[in-house]
Parts: structure tokens; C-alpha cells; sequence
């Protein structure tokens, strides 16, 4: 298990676009997009921190209620980021419906919506189930490069793209990691234990290299104790895994400017999970519909230099012929003729 992220399509590709970026080692996932959930499991839906929606379009919101009724009483914060109008968007959902019971659930809910219009602000409002999810705004957050959540083993970031509305496309960015190389730690007479996750958190946090870690580990012979410094443990016990870089973009026009503001958000992504509505044939369609077709996905793929394309978002008009769209974004993407 090398990589700290495992993303994943949430739906079929003819389904409601969607992300489920599963955080390994941390226990918790991110979302993109709320669409249709049921495909994912309570269990899947708890372990989400942030949820990050490109527009509030019915296939992409219309899921935000079954969320709310999974969470609710049970899960105690989450965070949602959107485009314009997505503070507004939260706040109507909630106030739809009779909260004269909620104040009452021993696990409080803590909502708080983030919208971002592209500018260098992040609004915020804040709504708890102690208080009937009462729209509460907040300090407004700087924002530089388009940096929606930063920490540090992970970063999202976005950028405004035209969908005949606003929309956002998101990277996520996987930053550079440590993994403990087994042959080593055993070379150097260590088992695991809680000491490894301090001290991959250390390297994570860039924290100096005679920093102290206080090991402690069970073998044959018993438990053990002894302290040594990141710097050292970190040359005997870990590799690097590198970086990685993950792109979600759908529900946009084939515009000259949405193809420049996704080569400045995601050069080189390591993989790309792109729209790729119709076939090239019914290109008319797409831009009636402001969306791509597979042929203009895999343009895309090709100019962000893309490793991997992931296609979705298929039209059932071709229920019959999935692979046909398939084709059209890898003749794209590797430069071959339409």
C-alpha cells in the first residue's frame, strides 16, 4: 500500500459524477461532488472530513440530503467548499426542513460551508444542530494559488471554470511521504508500534533532525524502549514515496480559457478524472449542453500531460456503446486522429 490516497469513482459511468478519495492511514475521506450516494456505504460516508462540490446542479448536490440524514446525531463536523452561491445553497437545504428536535441529538453537528469564487477570500458560515443549523457567517479566509485545504500530507486546490454557470475543477495533491521500509526496520533490530506514526509525522511536518522520538516496541524478547532522533531513524527505517497529483474536472465548456485555467491549477497530473459526455459526432450537442465530448476530454488529458485518464460522466445515449467514448478520449490523449 504505497500511496496515501485511493480515489475512486463513486457511481457507473453513466451514474452522477462523483469522488470518493479514500485517506489511508488517517482514517477519513474526502468527497467530490454529491450526486447520488447510495453506492457508498454509512460506514464510507462518516469517514468524511471535507466534501467539495463543483456546482449545485442536480446531479452534483441532490446527494447533500442523504448525507445530512446518515451524519446527522452521529458524526460531530464537516466541512463543504463550493463555487458562488454555495453558502446560500447549504443554508436553503437546511432551513427546508423542521429542526425542533435536533438540538436535542447528544452529538452536536457542526456544519461549515467555504465558497470560492476564484478570488484570493474563502466565505464561510457556520450552522449546528444545537441551533437548528442557524446560519452563523464567519471570518472570510485568505486563499493564495487557488489552496483550499493545505496540510501536511495533502492538499486541495481549485480553480473557476464556465459550465454556462460558475464551476469548479479540483487537484488533489499528495505530497511526498515517508514508508517504512520492512528490511530495514528489522536490520536495525526494530518492530512497529506507535513510534513509526511519530516519526513519519515528523518528516511530514518538516520538524528538525534532532528531534526526539521515544521508541517503544514488543518482540520475542519482550518490550523495549529507547530514544533516537528523526534524523537518524529516518535514514535507517524510511523511504520516500513520491509526490502524486490527482485532477477532477467535470461539467465544463471546450473554451480556450477553461483549457488555460486547468494547465495552470494541474500540469503533469499523475492521474485525471474528466467528463466525457459525447461522442466527438454530436459535438454541436456538447456545446449546446456546455459539456465536453470524449474527443475534447482526451484534447485536454493530452495538453495537461496527463499519465492517466480516467473518463465518466458517459450520456446514456450510449448506454449501448461505453467503449466507443473510451476510445475517442485515448486516440485524444495519445495525439492520434479523430
Amino acid at each position: 500500500m504505497d500511496t496515501l490516497l485511493a480515489p475512486r469513482l463513486v457511481n457507473d459511468v453513466f451514474g452522477d459524477p462523483g469522488l470518493y478519495v479514500d485517506v489511508r492511514e488517517a482514517r477519513r475521506a474526502l468527497l467530490f461532488d454529491l450526486g447520488e450516494l447510495r453506492p457508498l456505504w454509512p460506514r464510507h460516508l462518516m469517514r468524511l472530513s471535507h466534501v467539495f462540490v463543483t456546482h449545485t446542479h442536480m446531479d452534483h448536490f441532490a446527494g447533500f440530503d442523504h448525507l445530512l440524514r446518515v451524519i446527522l446525531g452521529r458524526k460531530p463536523a464537516l466541512v463543504l467548499t463550493g463555487g458562488p452561491g454555495f453558502i446560500d445553497a447549504v443554508a436553503h437545504k437546511l432551513a427546508a426542513y423542521c429542526w425542533n428536535v435536533a438540538h436535542r441529538y447528544p452529538v452536536e453537528l457542526r456544519l461549515e460551508a467555504r465558497e470560492y469564487d476564484g478570488a484570493d477570500t474563502l466565505r464561510r458560515a457556520r450552522f449546528s444542530s444545537r441551533h437548528r443549523f442557524a446560519r452563523e457567517d464567519d471570518t472570510p479566509l485568505p486563499v493564495t494559488g487557488g489552496l483550499l485545504l493545505d496540510e501536511p500530507a495533502l492538499r486541495v486546490r481549485a480553480t473557476v471554470v464556465d459550465h454556462g454557470t460558475p464551476c469548479l475543477a479540483y487537484l488533489i495533491e499528495e505530497a511526498a511521504r515517508p514508508r517504512v521500509d520492512p528490511a530495514r526496520l528489522a536490520a536495525a533490530g526494530y518492530t512497529r508500534g506507535a513510534w513509526l506514526t511519530e516519526l513519519k509525522q515528523a518528516v511530514l511536518r518538516g520538524m528538525p533532525d534532532d528531534t526526539p522520538i521515544e521508541m517503544r516496541w514488543r518482540d520475542r524478547d519482550g518490550d523495549h524502549s529507547a530514544r533516537q532522533t528523526v534524523g537518524l531513524l529516518r535514514a535507517q527505517v524510511l523511504d520516500l514515496v513520491p509526490a502524486r497529483r490527482i485532477g477532477y474536472v467535470t461539467d465544463l465548456c471546450f473554451t480556450a480559457a477553461n483549457v488555460a485555467a486547468l494547465e495552470h491549477l494541474m500540469p503533469a497530473p499523475d492521474q485525471l478524472y474528466i467528463e466525457a459526455v459525447f461522442r466527438q459526432r454530436d459535438a454541436d450537442h456538447a456545446e449546446r449542453k456546455h459539456h465536453l465530448t470524449a474527443h475534447q476530454a482526451g484534447t485536454i488529458a493530452r495538453r495537461l500531460q496527463a499519465r492517466e485518464v480516467i473518463p465518466f460522466h458517459f450520456s446514456p445515449r450510449y448506454a449501448d456503446a461505453p467503449d466507443a467514448l473510451r476510445e475517442e478520449v485515448r486516440a485524444a490523449h495519445t495525439g492520434q486522429a479523430p
